[in-house]
């Protein structure tokens, strides 16, 4: 699949049903844009454990990679989704890796043009904790 919004390759995933409250749409997966990071629904997601490195080497593997995912997607709508975001943020705390480590990461990574402003959404995610 190809992201929607500025036709570069997405990586699709399952959502587990404890992450969906997380996911706009009622739809079981999503689809993370590997240039944009902007992210899709996916009515029929792939069984397969994602492969976000297909994204950026900035990605945690581990229960930390889909709460991340999730969250990357979501930052373009920071006053929209701000309690999904703050949830997101724990969870990836709390499954071992540093979520604002990832965003710096991403900012920085020369094959990302994100829709979002990562910099400044990194220091706006600071403020909400």
């Amino acid at each position: 699949m190809d992201c929607p919004a500025c036709g570069a390759a997405t990586v699709a995933f399952a959502v587990p049903a404890d992450l969906r409250e997380f996911l706009p749409g009622g739809d079981p997966g999503a689809a993370l844009c590997a240039e944009c990071l902007r992210l899709h629904p996916v009515a029929d997601p792939p069984a397969e454990p994602p492969a976000f490195a297909a994204v950026s080497d900035a990605f945690p593997d581990g229960e930390a990679a889909v709460p991340m995912a999730l969250l990357v997607g979501l930052l373009d709508s920071l006053a929209r989704y701000r309690a999904e975001i703050t949830a997101l943020l724990e969870r990836v705390e709390r499954a071992g890796s540093d979520p604002f480590l990832v965003v710096d990461r991403l900012a920085d990574d020369p094959g990302i043009d994100a829709a979002t402003d990562l910099r400044r959404r990194r220091h706006q995610l600071e403020q909400l904790l």
